[in-house]
């Protein structure tokens, strides 16, 4: 009885332990600078998201460009968003990372080649959306340990471990080829792995937290 009771102890402290843990979320700061007017008036217009990826130190995940771009296309007032790959592929070679524009002045010296104009304009491009960025884990504590034996198998400990996401969107007017504004998204949160017999993690979604709020924004921004 007493080691019934013991185990309910346990059970009920562990209990408690993960409700307080699934409490925790992440937080997102949101910056936005505005240099020029946008408006997107004709709702067969559609905007293009890019990630960068010239940086040796990291690329910006194309899942989160994916997230930003499905986001940007959801609701009534959802926009014509052409996916990454699409674009790319269909503009080969001059969105590839060595050969793509580094800013506005060099987009408009795509602009000067009749083909490149030409494909553009079957796009019906209104904007770029040039995304930099990524997600990356800061701080990692705590140990988890797993053994195997003759009446069976466990893993105990506690891990923890910090996540942050920053993200900048660099919005480019195509029609009047200027530079509309930036949009930033910094995301953090602290990820559990407890492990009474299994772990279960408990994991902060700070990229899944900065592409809706980064999206979110830019969407108020163009709209």
């Amino acid at each position: 009885m007493h080691e019934q009771i013991q185990t309910l102890g346990r059970q009920l402290t562990l209990l408690g332990v993960l409700v307080l843990l699934s409490a925790c979320n992440s937080k997102t700061r949101i910056d936005e600078y505005r240099q020029n007017p946008t408006a997107i008036m004709n709702s067969e217009d559609s905007v293009v998201i890019l990630g960068r990826r010239h940086s040796s130190g990291h690329e910006t995940e194309i899942d989160f460009v994916s997230c930003v771009g499905d986001s940007l296309a959801s609701g009534e007032s959802g926009l014509q968003v052409i996916p990454e790959k699409q674009f790319v592929d269909a503009m080969y070679p001059y969105f590839e990372t060595s050969t793509a524009p580094m800013d506005v002045k060099n987009l408009d010296r795509l602009v000067q080649n009749p083909a490149i104009a030409e494909k553009f304009a079957d796009f019906r491009l209104r904007y770029f959306i040039w995304i930099d960025g990524s997600t990356e884990t800061t701080d990692k504590k705590g140990s988890i340990s797993c053994a195997v034996g003759p009446g069976g198998g466990g893993c105990f400990g506690f891990a923890t471990w910090d996540d942050e996401a920053n993200y900048e969107a660099s919005i480019w007017d195509f029609e009047n080829l200027k530079l509309s504004g930036k949009i930033s998204a910094e995301t953090t949160g602290t990820s559990y792995l407890p492990a009474i017999i299994v772990p279960i993690p408990m994991l902060a979604r700070v990229q899944s937290g900065a592409c809706k709020s980064m999206a979110a924004q830019i969407k108020s921004f163009l709209n």
